[in-house]
């Protein structure tokens, strides 16, 4: 293989075909010895800089497919990376023979269907010569290819696809593949020759009878109608020809009802009044034509099913363009009262979205519920307006939009029926039906399935509040049918009952209580009634779902959550997957949003609810598994965390009540561990029950808050002496038996150990800045009590532990102890970093992939230092600040994406503070301030970390500014301006690392870099612009660059709808709602 790779790159030998023809068939051979190395030679040809020299003997010569595929692949290559500097003549020439190769090819409607995956590939290279010549320096292409389209249809049908890319490249990819400049020229150009070819698509729709050429100008078409000016649209036949010609047509109509999809998404704002008194009009011709496709008498979910995949997508695509069409331009139906013109065409536009959404087709009914969402939400703010008008006192003042009254008579029943029947699954229920049709304790979440019933649950809020009467009614008849109607079903049952927990908060409380009160009677008794455990256990998840979305209600009725609690902890004791899971859950949830009412004397009960739980607890959770104990624990301490004026319990001592049963078994387990000399501790059933213990004891101080802290001076003292000891055995198996101890069963349970108190610690210190109660504050309580054990124990013991046994869990200790406790601890940073920094390095750095724990936690320690403890930080010796920035640079530059986002989060962080502490200041840029902006440069144009974009721009914004703003006093070399050093520095790295670029580009962008004049947006938009002009990111996802107007836009969108669910009753989840226990 390298006596023939030599010889393929050996230029001054006549090329060998045929030997490039094995080498391929060898890449392709996936049994080959020799493929791996088949295909490094393939790559470095590839990206050889004068291997486009023989893209075109390849082409020729080669009779193997895959080989001219790669011929077309060099050449792409060079058009991408390089095609400024190959000659003109050269490139004219690859111009003139890729035109010739694709003529040659599309010349008959054989040739095309003999060579359609060449020449499509031929097609993309052209397209690439187009983004780097055109219009400049081929001004005639878009009149050239117009007039070789009228000499053969299948050289037209051809054409019309090149079109289609080059539209796709110009207005929907380019943003992340051209500059700013060429893409408005290349935009410009497109616009001022767009005439040409409305005339040629115009041309062949009406003279052309080939059903291909059709299918490829619509589909050409299609890709035009999201920018064409909207004259071609509306003052044209355009319109008329689509609907009256092509959709009747079933050879045409699925892409024709594509292109009318785009036109329903242009904006309502950019038309003007003529056209849009056209809309009406044409709706109307569509309706009437689609009577006669398929008349609104037909039973769309029957005809659907029985239909052939292309009638299924052309219902697919019905759906897409009415809920698009009618969700941009329904306002235009709509008179300044509110009533509606063509009122009759508008509401069969709305039976037809009906009865699409009927079909039994997931994806489609997703095209259909994002219309109705908004239709919903729509009739619910205008009947709102109208509600809260200084009009609506008046006697006789309607109470409903004139619209509405016309929906709510024709649609908006039979919309909440849909809703109801197509209910997506919330979160919280996981007991489903698998694929055998039997109920199983769901294992992962469905992520869209959430997302859908977010939205389906808003959708029946909206509609709920336009007509709470009909959807109660709908909802009752549907349960009495489940109840007693004999038609139980567990897909029936789930989504009448996900669509009733999703409606919570959407009515009156004295609505809400009259409805709910007779569900969940109803579902008690049909519980009752079931036989077979997975029905009872669909019952019984569904009950668990619906009281968990009610807490007002259940705040509001004791009694009623009473029994609704023993409920629940019956259901603990049911030993179908799943149910105890649900239960515990139930439980925790409602224990967050009724704490109150646990931890008060309530009417007829002689103590507050929670002492009564604490009595029983062991009964409750003797049939529960190990992660539900601590579930149920959690839910316990919950209530425990509230700190409310009307509680009187001495939390501290409940605490202790709480914890009395595993405190015994812990403190038995350490007199069994002194009176044996420790040797119990080697046992693994006592190692396994300790950690039971004090993952129970994580669960209730993270619930609980501060008061915890008294539980865990009863036990800290011991769990320190299990640290030390379960330490000391990881340590010794390592020496005795190698790294490969860490594995052993025993050495894994000793480590978990540690790991168990590391996170009770954790637990605590994230919790401690609450009120302790007993006149100590939490900070008071573990800085005097518990922090210096834990300097003395945790630090030794990592110090002394072998790599391979050395915990994460300390570094995010640490972490969240400089995050809680802040500049208290900054006097300990050097003591931490000296135990941690060096040690920990020695794990992460050996390679980008082992101990991705350390490495997270490692960073995350860092950066809280630096925010909280930055004296602290520059107060460690020399070195040791040395190895901070380089440990910081490594992240930037790490290949994992949230460890170099990390990395420059950091790096931002620190350089703000260095320039806010001159005391630092200088000495720090005289060391890092080169070094930092040619690493920076380094990951800003690499392919690795374009995600990073956003902070890369910052931080080398920042570092370029220094100097010009006169930050930067310290000389960076002796006899020379800091400003001009620096460009000389950035210009010679940019040049060796980019020797295709001139030195004029180079001098234009590093002037831009220190040009203080450009705010950060623009400094970015120069980034992205020499970074496209590189060629470096050239024909890839360049999304990344784009990131951060994304997320910005992104967030504005969150907080408004944030801000508006928090107006709209029952639009914001239960559990997502504050409320104040004391009110």
């Amino acid at each position: 293989m390298e006596a023939a790779a030599a010889h393929m790159l050996n230029f001054s030998q006549p090329f060998d075909c045929e030997l490039l023809d094995q080498i391929v068939a060898i890449a392709m051979d996936g049994s080959h010895p020799q493929r791996l190395a088949a295909n490094e030679f393939l790559v470095r040809m590839k990206d050889h800089p004068d291997m486009w020299k023989r893209a075109d003997a390849i082409l020729e010569t080669s009779k193997k497919e895959e080989t001219q595929y790669f011929g077309l692949q060099v050449l792409s290559e060079a058009i991408n990376t390089h095609w400024k500097v190959i000659p003109e003549d050269d490139r004219f020439g690859i111009r003139s023979y890729i035109i010739t190769k694709i003529v040659g090819l599309a010349s008959s409607d054989e040739s095309m269907k003999r060579n359609h995956s060449f020449l499509n590939h031929l097609n993309l290279v052209l397209v690439q010569i187009l983004k780097q010549d055109w219009p400049h320096n081929w001004p005639t292409f878009i009149s050239d290819l117009v007039e070789s389209s009228k000499t053969s249809e299948s050289l037209c049908e051809n054409n019309m696809r090149i079109l289609k890319l080059l539209s796709e490249d110009v207005f929907e990819f380019s943003k992340e593949s051209l500059t700013a400049a060429k893409m408005k020229a290349m935009k410009e150009s497109m616009y001022g020759e767009f005439f040409l070819v409305y005339q040629l698509c115009e041309f062949v729709l009406g003279a052309s009878s080939k059903a291909s050429l059709i299918n490829a100008t619509l589909q050409t078409l299609q890709r035009f109608l999201s920018w064409m000016p909207p004259v071609f649209i509306f003052e044209t036949s355009l319109l008329q020809g689509l609907v009256n010609v092509f959709l009747p047509n079933p050879d045409f109509r699925t892409a024709t009802l594509d292109c009318l999809v785009e036109i329903a998404s242009l904006q309502l704002a950019d038309l003007s009044e003529s056209y849009r008194t056209m809309l009406p009009q044409f709706l109307a011709l569509f309706i009437n034509v689609m009577q006669g496709i398929i008349p609104l008498t037909v039973n769309l979910r029957a005809a659907y099913e029985n239909g052939s995949d292309d009638e299924q997508l052309f219902v697919s695509r019905l759906g897409l363009f009415l809920g698009t069409f009618l969700k941009s331009f329904l306002p235009v139906f709509e008179q300044p009262d509110c009533s509606l013109t063509n009122e009759s065409t508008v509401v069969d536009a709305l039976r037809y979205m009906i009865q699409v959404s009927e079909v039994d087709d997931e994806e489609i009914f997703k095209t259909c519920l994002e219309f109705w969402y908004h239709f919903a939400k729509d009739l619910y703010t205008v009947d709102l307006a109208l509600k809260t008008s200084p009009n609506s006192v008046l006697p006789g003042a309607p109470r409903a939009s004139a619209k509405h009254v016309v929906y709510e008579g024709t649609i908006l029943h039979a919309l909440r029926i849909v809703m109801i029947d197509r209910m997506a699954k919330p979160e919280e229920v996981i007991i489903v039906e698998d694929e055998n049709g039997e109920i199983v304790r769901e294992q992962t979440k469905d992520t869209e399935v959430i997302a859908q019933y977010k939205t389906m649950r808003e959708a029946l809020v909206y509609l709920t509040h336009l007509n709470y009467e009909d959807t109660e009614a709908i909802m009752l008849e549907k349960l009495e049918q489940q109840v007693s109607g004999g038609m139980f079903t567990w897909n029936g049952l789930n989504t009448l009952c996900w669509a009733i927990g999703s409606i919570s908060g959407a009515m009156t409380e004295l609505d809400e209580k009259r409805f709910l009160v007779c569900v969940i009677k109803d579902l008690l008794r049909l519980c009752e009634d079931q036989r077979g455990k997975d029905n009872k256990a669909v019952v019984a998840s569904n009950i668990m779902y619906i009281v968990g979305q009610y807490p007002r209600f259940l705040r509001a009725h004791w009694k009623f959550l009473k029994t609704v609690v023993n409920k629940l902890f019956e259901f603990m004791h049911e030993l179908h997957p799943g149910v105890q899971d649900m239960a515990c859950d139930t439980f925790l949830k409602i224990a967050q949003k009724c704490k109150r009412k646990f931890m008060t004397p309530q009417p007829e009960d002689t103590q507050p609810f929670v002492l009564t739980l604490i009595s029983d607890l062991t009964r409750h959770t003797n049939d529960l598994q190990p992660h539900q104990v601590q579930s149920f624990y959690e839910s316990v301490a919950t209530m425990l965390s509230d700190q409310g004026p009307a509680i009187f319990l001495p939390r501290d001592q409940v605490v202790f009540r709480l914890m009395e049963t595993s405190t015994a078994v812990w403190q038995g387990h350490m007199q069994r561990a002194a009176a044996t000399q420790a040797a119990s501790l080697r046992e693994s059933d006592t190692l396994r029950e300790l950690s039971r213990i004090l993952k129970i004891n994580a669960k209730v101080c993270s619930a609980a808050g501060a008061v915890y802290l008294h539980q865990l001076g009863l036990l800290f003292r011991d769990m320190l002496n299990v640290y030390r000891f379960c330490g000391e055995q990881v340590v010794a198996a390592v020496a005795a038996q190698g790294p490969i101890a860490v594995r052993h069963a025993q050495v894994k349970l000793l480590r978990g150990l540690k790991g168990d108190i590391l996170d009770v610690l954790t637990a605590a210190v994230e919790v401690c800045a609450e009120n302790a109660e007993q006149g100590a504050t939490g900070h008071e309580l573990f800085l005097t009590q518990f922090m210096p054990g834990i300097l003395d124990e945790v630090l030794r013991d990592y110090q002394q532990s072998p790599p391979a046994a050395r915990e994460a869990k300390v570094l995010s200790f640490f972490a969240a102890a400089i995050g809680a406790l802040k500049d208290l601890v900054s006097k300990d940073i050097p003591r931490i970093m000296d135990a941690v920094f060096e040690r920990t390095l020695e794990i992460i750095t050996k390679n980008m992939e082992d101990h991705p724990e350390h490495r997270g936690a490692f960073f995350t320690f860092l950066r809280q230092a630096n925010a909280h403890c930055f004296y602290g930080l520059f107060s460690i010796p020399a070195p040791h600040q040395k190895m901070v920035v380089e440990s910081i640079i490594w992240a930037v530059k790490h290949t994992e994406r949230n460890i170099s986002e990390t990395g420059l989060e950091i790096l931002k962080e620190l350089l703000e503070n260095v320039v806010s502490n001159q005391s630092v200041a200088q000495s720090f840029y005289a060391t890092f301030l080169v070094s930092l902006i040619q690493d920076i440069l380094a990951v800003l144009t690499d392919r690795l970390h374009k995600s990073g974009f956003r902070l890369q721009a910052e931080i080398l914004q920042h570092l370029c500014h220094l100097a010009p703003r006169n930050q930067l006093q310290v000389p960076l070399q002796a006899g020379l301006d800091n400003s001009a050093f620096l460009r000389d520095h950035i210009s010679t790295i940019l040049l060796q690392a980019f020797p295709n670029l001139g030195r004029n580009n180079v001098a234009v962008f590093v002037h831009g870099l220190f040009n203080v004049a450009l705010d950060i947006n623009a400094f970015k938009q120069h980034l992205r612009d020499f970074l496209i002009a590189v060629k470096e990111f050239a024909g890839e996802d360049n999304s990344d660059l784009f990131l951060e107007e994304l997320e910005a836009e992104r967030s504005a969108r969150l907080r408004a709808e944030e801000e508006y669910q928090a107006s709209v009753p029952g639009l914001r989840r239960p559990q997502d709602v504050d409320f104040d226990p004391d009110l």
